[in-house]
C-alpha cells in the first residue's frame, strides 16, 4: 500500500522555477526535479487549498507552471478541525501571523492522518519543530506526519526505511 504524502508549496515552487545561480538552492531544485520523475508514483500524493493559494501567486508563468504540476493531485478538504489546530501550533512553534501558512499545512497533514508532510522550509516545519508537534499531538491523541526533505525522502527510501 502506497504512503500518503502531502506536497508543501516548496515542492512545486522549486520545481517550477528558473534554475537558481545559487549552488545550495540550485541543489535543492535537482533533487526536487528527481523526487518528481523517479519517486513521486510511489506515494498517494495531495495538496490542499492552502498550496493552491500559495501556487497562485507571483509571477504569472511561473504559477501556471506550477498549477500545471498540481492539476491531477488529490486537494485535501478543510475540516473545521485544521484552523484551530494551526493555532495551537503557532503558539507552540512561536509561528509568526505573517507564515500562518506554515501552521495550516501542518494541521492539514495531522487532521488527515498523512504519513508524510514533504517540504523544503526547515524553518518552521524542521526536526526541532517537529519534536514539540510530536510530543503535544501524543498527549492529545493526535496524529503526527513525518516531517522530510526530498533529498532525506529519497535517501531513506534507497535505505529501505520507508515502505513502498
Amino acid at each position: 500500500m502506497k504512503q500518503s504524502l502531502y506536497l508543501e508549496t516548496t515542492i512545486p515552487s522549486f520545481l517550477a522555477a528558473r534554475t537558481s545561480n545559487n549552488v545550495i538552492i540550485a541543489g535543492k531544485q535537482a533533487v526536487t526535479h528527481d523526487f518528481w520523475e523517479l519517486e513521486r508514483d510511489k506515494y498517494n500524493l495531495y495538496i490542499s487549498d492552502f498550496v493552491i493559494e500559495e501556487c497562485e501567486k507571483g509571477d504569472v508563468l511561473v504559477a501556471k507552471k506550477r498549477m500545471e504540476l498540481l492539476a491531477n493531485i488529490n486537494v485535501l478538504e478543510e475540516t473545521s478541525e485544521v484552523e484551530p489546530l494551526a493555532d495551537v501550533y503557532m503558539r507552540l512553534l512561536s509561528i509568526p501571523q505573517s507564515k500562518r501558512i506554515d501552521a495550516l499545512h501542518l494541521a492539514m497533514c495531522c487532521v488527515h492522518k498523512m504519513d508524510i508532510l514533504l517540504s523544503w522550509n526547515c524553518s518552521h516545519l524542521g526536526a526541532e519543530s517537529m519534536q514539540i508537534v510530536q510530543k503535544h499531538n501524543d498527549v492529545n491523541g493526535l496524529f503526527t506526519p513525518r516531517m522530510i526533505t526530498p533529498d532525506a525522502l529519497v535517501e531513506k527510501y534507497k535505505e529501505g526505511e520507508l515502505d513502498e
